[in-house]
């Protein structure tokens, strides 16, 4: 158990305290972090001292051992004061969670190398998956990127990892990638593909500062390139037969996650409208513009719109596992990215040109907003194997 996790205890509501003070600390540095597109270590910093790194640890490992419904409410109150410091913990404490599951591919020897750094400090993790040519994995395809079996330099078996990875969210901040590859045609076992995890500080990665986008500018989502990057053999995560099908809905948990990042933003743009309708007083109305029909109806809309978010999102994580159906995070998914869309969208027009301007913070959590369906999966995937359920069409590869 980290520093961190001894002066605020690992109860619910002391982590949620412990959140909302972080979020309060770092909305005031998410302007300036945006309007550069740089990444803020202080905030990772801030989350570790507050004992929030590590929630899906278990405890015997030395984590809080959080359940699936209080980490979301913890990266959503995190989101809302910083939308990419929320992004990058979400994919941080995911592939915490993946690595401790029971049926984890994970080698224990792996994962206890990345906790006991995780553990200790803000040594970030995250996948690198996606590629220029090929796109998300979750689509199909077998990677470019190549992960050839050799001899090192100082003579030991090793893995020599070369190839171009893109959209690596926290990529000057992490400690560990975990790199999806594909091995030679000559592999004895015949190509497979898996995951590989890679010190960040290894020799023959560079990181190429590509990330320029609407939304998320602070997330350093920026392109990785590896050219013939030497780990130890044993670094293997998950090798299987590279013509095996890939998993195109993903993971629910993983879902879910990066869906509390979105709630937590619609959050916060509701929370900016609802003060400044309060603050506002026309010269011409002589009261707020609160007082008038028009803005209750609009903000009484986004209230639903929250609450059906709220009900989908956390009524769905305590199912997971158990009795919920196989697309049911995925149809949430759908849903809940739509509604905060439809939430920003609200509320920027609502109040005219102050929606739209850099001195207020809403114009920032509206192209966050629009961030949401990039994630995988994404519509039509799910829009397309939910309408196959739904007509009872035969698996195409079954």
């Amino acid at each position: 158990m980290s520093a961190g996790d001894e002066q605020v205890g690992t109860s619910t509501e002391g982590l949620l305290r412990s959140a909302r003070r972080v979020s309060t600390e770092i909305a005031g540095r998410a302007e300036l972090h945006d309007r550069e597109g740089s990444f803020a270590p202080e905030n990772m910093a801030a989350i570790w001292s507050a004992g929030l790194g590590n929630l899906t640890v278990p405890q015997a490992l030395g984590g809080a051992d959080c359940d699936l419904v209080t980490t979301l409410r913890v990266i959503e109150t995190i989101a809302r004061g910083d939308a990419s410091s929320g992004l990058i913990l979400c994919m941080h404490l995911n592939h915490l969670g993946l690595m401790c599951a029971v049926d984890s591919p994970w080698p224990q020897g792996l994962r206890d190398l990345v906790l006991a750094e995780s553990l200790a400090r803000p040594a970030l993790v995250n996948s690198a998956v996606v590629e220029p040519d090929l796109g998300s994995p979750s689509r199909g395809g077998v990677p470019a990127t190549t992960a050839r079996a050799t001899t090192g330099a100082g003579g030991d078996r090793c893995w020599s990892i070369s190839g171009h990875k893109t959209y690596i969210t926290g990529s000057l901040g992490l400690r560990w990638m975990v790199v999806r590859a594909a091995t030679s045609e000559s592999d004895p076992e015949g190509q497979r593909t898996g995951s590989f995890l890679v010190r960040a500080d290894t020799p023959g990665i560079e990181i190429r500062p590509t990330w320029d986008h609407l939304g998320m500018r602070a997330s350093a989502s920026h392109d990785v390139i590896f050219d013939g990057v030497e780990i130890p053999i044993e670094r293997a995560i998950g090798l299987q037969s590279a013509a095996r099908p890939p998993d195109r809905l993903g993971r629910d948990r993983s879902v879910l996650m990066q869906l509390s990042v979105y709630t937590g933003v619609a959050k916060a743009a509701r929370d900016w409208l609802v003060g400044y309708l309060n603050q506002r007083v026309p010269s011409n109305l002589g009261a707020p513009l609160a007082s008038l029909p028009r803005f209750q109806t609009a903000v009484g809309q986004i209230q639903s719109l929250i609450y059906a978010n709220d009900q989908l999102l956390f009524g769905l994580a305590p199912r997971l596992g158990e009795s919920a159906g196989p697309l049911d995070a995925a149809k949430t998914k759908y849903l809940v990215t739509a509604n905060v869309i439809t939430i920003a969208e609200t509320a920027v027009p609502l109040i005219g040109n102050p929606g739209l301007s850099y001195r207020h913070p809403l114009q920032r959590h509206f192209r966050d907003a629009l961030c949401s369906r990039i994630h995988s999966p994404q519509d039509d995937v799910i829009l397309l194997e939910a309408g196959r359920a739904g007509l009872e069409v035969p698996d195409r590869e079954a």
